[in-house]
C-alpha cells in the first residue's frame, strides 16, 4: 500500500454555511474544526492543510449550556501589575458573539502554524445574511 501525498494545487476547497440558531456552541464549534481541517476528506493529512472554507450566521443565536453564561469568562492579561480582564459570557455573547464563537473554534483546532492559515478561513456573522463577499456555496447540516 502506498501513501499519496496530494499537492495543495490539486486540493478542491468548499465554502459551506451553517447557521448557528439554536445550536450548542460547543458542537459547532468541534464540527467547524472539523471541517477547517479536512478531517472528513480521504486525502486528509495532519501537517498539510486540505481543509475548507466555513461561513456561520445568527452567531448571536448560539446556545451555551448549564451555567456556562454566568461561570465562564473571556480572560485577556496586558503583561503590567493588575492588566487582566475577565468578562461573563453573559456580556461577551450580547457584545460580540462573533468573538465567543470564532475563540470557540481556534481552542478546537491544533496549536501549530496552520492554525493561523485555517482560522482565515473561518468567517462568523451577526444576523440572517452573510455579506456578498463571503463566498458560501452549500449550506452544511451539524451531524446530531
Amino acid at each position: 500500500m502506498k501513501t499519496t501525498i496530494v499537492d495543495k494545487d490539486e486540493v478542491k476547497k468548499k465554502w459551506y454555511l451553517i447557521d448557528a440558531d439554536g445550536k450548542v456552541l460547543g458542537r459547532l464549534a468541534s464540527e467547524v474544526a472539523s471541517l477547517l481541517r479536512g478531517k472528513g476528506k480521504p486525502e486528509f493529512s495532519p501537517h498539510q492543510d486540505l481543509g475548507d472554507g466555513v461561513v456561520i450566521i445568527n452567531a448571536e443565536k448560539v446556545v451555551l449550556t448549564g451555567k456556562k453564561l454566568s461561570q465562564k469568562f473571556d480572560f485577556r492579561y496586558s503583561g503590567y501589575p493588575g492588566g487582566e480582564k475577565l468578562i461573563p459570557y453573559s456580556i461577551l455573547m450580547k457584545k460580540n458573539p462573533e468573538k465567543a464563537v470564532t475563540m470557540a473554534v481556534k481552542g478546537m483546532l491544533p496549536p501549530n502554524k496552520l492554525r493561523a492559515k485555517m482560522i482565515k478561513r473561518l468567517k462568523v456573522v451577526k444576523g440572517e445574511t452573510a455579506p456578498a463577499n463571503y463566498r458560501a456555496s452549500e449550506k452544511y447540516e451539524m451531524r446530531g
